[in-house]
């Protein structure tokens, strides 16, 4: 046991003080970071460019109606005016030119004239707002066919928004408010992380026991140490580096979160929400929600968060990263052992990834329907559960398939292991020979 550990620290401190995994270790909380604030600062900042649009509307069916807003101005311009920007753009002072055709009714088309590709949020908001005019108006030729007096206002009236806020119930009737989609995003956040660490230390173990393997130094080492004992130390080394990493992003992330929230305390929450608020208003080209209406709704949100069981979504992502880890590690390095070159390497791991893959497949689906048939087996069966578990955790799952879940997966880490094992003594002294998966096989009957 004395040299497992030895073998343990060796691993992780060679590769916790590289400066590779320090320089990333402190720069993807930052990039993250990044990814999430910048859009918002562009936002902010591409919502001060100021764009007027010329409008020439021989119908006069959206004459004076097009109304403007702080950033997005609608000039109306005669004919002659029209004629000479379609000839030389560049001699007006005009972000694009609306021309509303005569036949627009019948065929629900305008066009936009500019020198360049006009953006998306442009062409949104314009014909969102040319569309409810329209239909303003058939409207009202439709009333004027039918004659029924105050028709427009009463169709106007059947319009409904409904709002379905999702209530959970705890185990002592406590009522709390929560959120499907902020339970998705967490699960769905959750089952990711999971996938990503399991296949990226995994295949580190596999090029660690490659590495020893090609170079012989396994032949000296293991005139000391059994191979089992070596293979442990290895894993469980190389398990701790990712557990490691994740503790200095979550101790970022928090640090960022409150320098953040911090300087957004101090006068700029209003103009970050205003600035979300513009990106989500924009995209559906709808108006911008009001400043307090988004600070309340961040709070909700955070209050949601709260109402989640933090606690148990802590401990899932815990143990099913510790025991994904250990079981993909365990097969990743009888893999190592097992082969010569990258390419047997490639063709091996693939089906032994396979699972781990699918899991990321089904992963919307499974946020979609944490309680359906898939869901449930996906979340059983040892080989998807680390990642499809922590999916469904968020949504609230029974405590007995939690425990036959984590039971079950703990009974297969300790028969993988065995079977490593008996692979990795045999293998990892087997040179210049290409394994096929049927002599594979016959080492996990090899007498000791």
């Amino acid at each position: 046991m004395n040299k497992s550990i030895l073998i343990l620290k060796r691993e992780y401190l060679t590769r916790v003080k590289k400066k590779s995994f320090i320089i990333m270790t402190l720069l993807v909380p930052l990039f993250m970071a990044a990814l999430t604030i910048l859009p918002t600062y562009l936002a902010m900042m591409d919502d001060k460019e100021e764009r007027i649009i010329a409008v020439y509307d021989p119908t006069g069916l959206i004459l004076n109606q097009l109304e403007s807003n702080e950033f997005t101005r609608f000039h109306y311009i005669p004919v002659q005016e029209f004629q000479k920007l379609s000839k030389d753009f560049k001699s007006g002072n005009c972000y694009a030119v609306l021309h509303i055709p005569e036949n627009i009714l019948t065929t629900s088309r305008a066009e936009m004239i500019s020198d360049k590709q006009v953006t998306f949020d442009v062409k949104n908001l314009v014909t969102n707002r040319i569309e409810k005019i329209i239909e303003g108006e058939k409207r009202k030729q439709v009333i004027d066919e039918i004659g029924v007096p105050d028709l427009e206002k009463k169709l106007a009236a059947t319009k409904t928004n409904i709002t379905v806020e999702t209530i959970k119930l705890g185990e002592e009737g406590k009522a709390v408010k929560s959120s499907t989609e902020i339970a998705m995003a967490i699960g769905y956040a959750a089952g990711f992380l999971i996938y990503m660490f399991v296949f990226i230390y995994g295949t580190m173990v596999m090029r660690g026991v490659m590495e020893e393997k090609s170079n012989r130094i396994v032949e000296v080492i293991i005139s000391s140490v059994k191979p089992f004992q070596l293979l442990f130390g290895k894993i469980v080394g190389i398990g701790l580096v990712g557990l490691t990493q994740i503790a200095i992003w979550l101790i970022l992330g928090t640090a960022i979160k409150t320098g953040v929230t911090a300087f957004l305390g101090n006068g700029s929450a209003e103009t970050a929400v205003h600035a979300q608020n513009i990106m989500a208003g924009q995209q559906m080209g709808q108006a911008v929600a009001s400043t307090p209406a988004g600070q309340n709704q961040v709070a909700e949100i955070l209050q949601m968060i709260g109402n989640l069981n933090l606690p148990l979504i802590l401990f899932g992502l815990f143990f099913y990263f510790i025991c994904g880890f250990i079981l993909y590690a365990s097969l990743m390095g009888a893999i190592g052992s097992a082969v010569d070159s990258d390419e047997d390497a490639q063709q091996m791991m693939l089906p032994v990834m396979m699972p781990l893959i699918f899991s990321i497949i089904i992963l919307f689906a499974v946020a979609k329907n944490p309680e359906g048939p898939l869901a449930f087996w996906a979340s059983i069966i040892p080989l998807t559960s680390p990642v499809i578990m922590m999916v469904r955790i968020p949504f609230g799952v029974p405590a007995w398939e939690i425990i036959l879940s984590m039971v079950t997966l703990l009974a297969t880490i300790m028969g993988t292991i065995w079977m490593a094992g008996k692979i990795y003594r045999t293998g990892i002294l087997m040179y210049g020979k290409k394994v096929t998966l049927k002599e594979i096989v016959k080492w996990l009957f090899y007498k000791t």
